[in-house]
């Protein structure tokens, strides 16, 4: 079981810590991505000494490989990974529906669907992904739900929301049954894609089930940035101060600021590692990082080539402190695998940085400022 404690706030941001059986975390909070039970191309370790406390691994993938029966044998999550800090796992419901193939099929007893692997079929429910996380053994585990689309139409956005508020109540059943000591802190989704009244009824029966924190859901949540501020906008200050609130899918460095100025606490994506394996590298704003080059440089272009300065000259990451653009660029364009360490280090500990400044300014009341010299 978890607990949330707010520590500070500085406007609506938000400064707090969550307690879980494997550690502490700090908030506000960048997740990454170990979506097979790794964070692409780095050791357990590696992710550690980026600053990073807690990792995302996903319900999907695990579940169709390794197995159940593979990760059961090795006593969870933590152990098979060789992870000791906490983790935390979504439930399955987004890959259901954006690697099949277009090959679903939704019943209010949960999802057919096709593997992304070997083609072959399966079904999740409920029930059944409570189970998966139960043997996968995260801190903080996820309530199966259908994200709903940005181009949704009002009757299904309708239809689909219910159904997720209806899976949530079956997902606690089988919570109870299978962890009846809470070890395992159990988090519902609001969704009702982009329109206001289905948010606010999704949140308030999602309130209703009295569970320790809140994820806003849904296609919209860091794909559509607009959209993303006006639902949050709509519900947070619905959701009572002593709940931990997770939006799904945010990781770019505009995003981060603008959803904890709303009062946001923990965010996942994969891009900072997606982006490091194509030789896009996180820069700040003393790099020339801004919102119209979305705090990127790209690594193997030539004009990196003889520079003899870190990534970022800002950055304490191992990969700053030790290499130079010059090696890097070399890296990337001789495809040596060592530049997707080195670039995923950085990335990764970029977050894990911004998120330290932004948790300092909360704390000192300058967020504001902060969030002004970053993206404007």
């Amino acid at each position: 079981m978890i607990s949330y404690s707010l520590l500070k706030t500085s406007g609506k941001a938000r400064r707090g810590k969550i307690t879980t059986p494997h550690g502490e975390i700090e908030t506000p909070v960048f997740m990454p991505v170990g979506t097979a039970g790794t964070v692409k191309s780095l050791t357990s370790n590696q992710i550690a000494e980026t600053g990073s406390q807690i990792v995302l691994a996903n319900t999907y993938h695990l579940y169709l490989r390794p197995g159940m029966d593979v990760i059961g044998k090795f006593g969870g999550i933590h152990h098979f990974m060789h992870w000791d800090k906490p983790i935390l796992t979504d439930s399955g419901g987004f890959q259901v529906f954006s690697l099949s193939g277009g090959l679903t099929k939704v019943t209010d007893e949960g999802v057919l669907f096709k593997s992304h692997i070997d083609g072959s079929m399966h079904h999740i429910s409920p029930e059944i992904s409570m189970q998966i996380q139960h043997v996968l053994g995260s801190d903080i585990i996820m309530a199966f739900d259908e994200p709903i689309k940005d181009d949704a139409p009002y009757q299904y956005a309708i239809e689909s929301s219910q159904r997720t508020i209806r899976w949530l109540d079956r997902c606690i059943k089988e919570w109870h049954t299978l962890d009846p000591e809470r070890k395992q802190s159990l988090f519902g989704i609001v969704q009702g894609g982009i329109y206001r009244d289905l948010r606010l009824e999704s949140i308030h029966k999602t309130l209703d089930a009295n569970l320790e924190g809140i994820a806003i859901g849904g296609e919209t949540i860091g794909y559509n940035k607009e959209r993303t501020k006006e639902i949050l906008d709509w519900i947070l200050d619905e959701i009572p101060c002593n709940l931990p609130r997770y939006t799904m899918g945010v990781g770019d460095i505009d995003d981060i600021f603008e959803v904890v100025a709303r009062g946001v606490d923990m965010f996942d994506c994969v891009s900072p590692t997606r982006l490091a394996r194509n030789g896009a590298l996180l820069i700040s704003p003393a790099e020339g990082g801004n919102k119209k080059n979305k705090y990127r440089l790209g690594i193997s272009k030539a004009e990196y080539a003889m520079q003899d300065i870190p990534i970022d000259r800002t950055c304490q990451c191992y990969t700053c402190t030790n290499y130079s653009r010059g090696y890097l660029c070399h890296l990337f364009r001789s495809h040596e695998l060592l530049a997707n360490t080195l670039a995923s280090i950085h990335n990764v500990a970029m977050l894990a940085q911004v998120c330290e400044k932004i948790r300092g300014s909360i704390e000192n009341d300058t967020f504001a400022s902060l969030m002004k010299e970053w993206i404007g």
